[in-house]
């Protein structure tokens, strides 16, 4: 079943570009549906998995996962709370919710890991957006009303943690060209080029 998978870098517009290419061939958009999946089955709320979703954890996140996995009885109190689910625990959920979804029919993907999980299919296309940081920030501030010198900060700083998780669980470079069949430069191509290229090789490619 031909699927894409769309990696990006935060204010690159790789979740428009996704969009765009799902409606142009008529195949399902699979995006913030991954994370509401994910938070149903783990039983937890959304805002949980949003949270530690493409972030390495915390050192109080890893504690609690080290707890949830192996030591529950160090928790005082006859009903102790709940902890959260572990990282790995979600990742193995969401690589179920992203097989599942592949598995329905021709599908584009975005972000969460799907590139990993799905990287050795002959039947994929895989797709990094990118821009230069003047303009990932600049789209960053105006999605997010933020001032440009924030908006370059939260940039910096999400790019860094998506990088980091990508090496932490998959001991992967995110950012090396050879993970991905295209990397587009959204600020310079604009989303609809941007996009038009991806739909003309998945027709090329897929037939």
């Amino acid at each position: 079943m031909p699927l894409i998978t769309v990696s990006r870098m935060v204010g690159a517009g790789g979740a428009e570009l996704a969009a765009r290419v799902a409606a142009t061939l008529g195949w399902q958009l699979v995006d913030n549906q991954i994370v509401d999946s994910v938070a149903q089955r783990l039983g937890v709320p959304v805002s949980e998995v949003v949270e530690r979703e493409e972030r390495v954890p915390t050192l109080v996140q890893r504690l609690a996962d080290a707890l949830a996995l192996g030591a529950p009885e160090v928790l005082s109190g006859s009903t102790p709370t709940p902890l959260p689910p572990s990282e790995e625990r979600i990742l193995e959920v969401t690589a179920n919710v992203i097989e599942e979804a592949v598995a329905s029919g021709p599908t584009v993907l975005v972000g969460r890991g799907a590139q990993w999980v799905l990287g050795e299919r002959e039947d994929s296309l895989h797709v990094f957006c990118y821009a230069s940081r003047t303009e990932l920030s600049a789209r960053v501030a105006a999605r997010l009303s933020l001032t440009l010198k924030d908006a370059e900060k939260y940039v910096i700083e999400s790019n860094r943690q998506r990088e980091q998780y990508v090496r932490s669980h998959w001991n992967r470079a995110w950012l090396a060209q050879e993970n991905y069949h295209l990397c587009l430069n959204t600020g310079w191509l604009g989303i609809d080029r941007a996009a038009s290229i991806v739909v003309q090789v998945a027709r090329e490619h897929f037939g």
